[in-house]
């Protein structure tokens, strides 16, 4: 068996382990079963049987970028705004508001869609405001 350790995959994390802290946050992209569509949704994999994304693409937030190839405009935003603590949860962070990104397709955000997506993540509420502020400017 190969250990995500092994694949340098450390990026989601075993936080609370029941859903409730958005640290193993990872997105999952498939087919809509009805319209065909490519969607992209946010899901606390340690709540997510294997079964479950078979045959979808599992998205980590090693996948959107690294100080190696380049930072996604997402993990930018964080790290130049300072909106994280120690780090932990902030991949979590990262991949729900991706997952929002993507499944709006270029619309507009709101700021309530934005608090809705990061309902999920423990710290959401200290990084909400920079986040927030910074993407709606």
């Amino acid at each position: 068996m190969i250990a995500a350790e092994d694949l340098r995959l450390t990026g989601a994390k075993v936080g609370c382990g029941g859903g409730f802290c958005g640290a193993c946050t990872v997105v999952i992209q498939s087919k809509h079963p009805v319209t065909k569509k490519i969607v992209h949704r946010a899901i606390n994999a340690c709540l997510c049987p294997l079964y479950n994304v078979e045959g979808a693409h599992v998205i980590t937030v090693e996948g959107l970028g690294s100080t190696v190839k380049g930072l996604h405009p997402i993990q930018q935003s964080l790290a130049s705004s300072h909106g994280t603590q120690c780090g932990f949860c902030s991949p979590g962070i990262v991949m729900s508001m991706y997952a929002l990104l993507r499944s709006k397709g270029g619309d507009p955000i709101t700021e309530g869609e934005m608090q809705n997506c990061l309902t999920g993540n423990l710290w959401y509420v200290v990084f909400r405001a920079n986040s927030i502020l910074l993407y709606l400017e």
